[in-house]
């Protein structure tokens, strides 16, 4: 039987390339394209793919909430990151979302072949430089709950939308805000996530 995928890129053109790209193959089965995150997920319900494979950047949600809700709907499922954004951070961010492979978009077309059909078999797959990269870098300082706050404030909204947005009185956000800039020692939140989003924690 074939392993049927779901593929999920923000751009078009790199979305057609490589779901024809892997239908070539002849194990492989596209059965479903999506350029949102929230298309996606309606096409995981709908159409029962075996594999994700999925970029980081989609224009409606992060890729990171988008692999926990499709391994909250789908335990199943199992997703392979292919992205241009290969910090650290992004590495061990998508793996503790649930992501079983990792790879760079830089991938030869056969090498990404051959990782779904390693994903799918029960194995994880992470790109070894990549590997070696997250493991030397260290973790983040953020909580995932100061991480999710810094992403909710990272467009520059106010306190009070930031609070809003993470269903926090505007003293706890601000409270929460201030305490990310100490830890990463920058002058306030905008370079906060300058820095978070360079580094991957959000």
């Amino acid at each position: 039987m074939s392993i049927r995928l779901l593929m999920v890129d923000g751009e078009r053109l790199v979305l057609e390339a490589l779901s024809a790209m892997l239908g070539r193959e002849p194990d492989l089965e596209v059965v479903a394209e999506a350029t949102t995150a929230g298309r996606a997920a309606r096409l995981a319900r709908r159409f029962s793919p075996d594999i994700c494979v999925l970029d980081l950047n989609t224009p409606d949600r992060d890729g990171l909430r988008l692999i926990r809700e499709l391994r909250r709907s789908r335990p199943s499922l199992r997703c392979v990151v292919v992205t241009s954004r290969t910090s650290p951070g992004h590495v061990r961010s998508a793996l503790m979302a649930g992501a079983l492979g990792f790879v760079p978009k830089t991938a030869s077309a056969l090498g990404l072949a051959a990782i779904v059909r390693t994903v799918h078999a029960g194995t994880r797959y992470v790109d070894a430089t990549l590997a070696a990269e997250a493991i030397s870098a260290g973790a983040s300082p953020l909580t995932p709950r100061e991480a999710d706050v810094l992403s909710l404030a990272a467009d520059g909204a106010p306190i009070a939308t930031v609070a809003r947005r993470a269903v926090l009185a505007q003293g706890t956000a601000r409270n929460y805000l201030s305490r990310i800039t100490t830890k990463l020692k920058v002058a306030n939140r905008h370079q906060a996530a300058q820095l978070a989003r360079r580094h991957g924690w959000i």
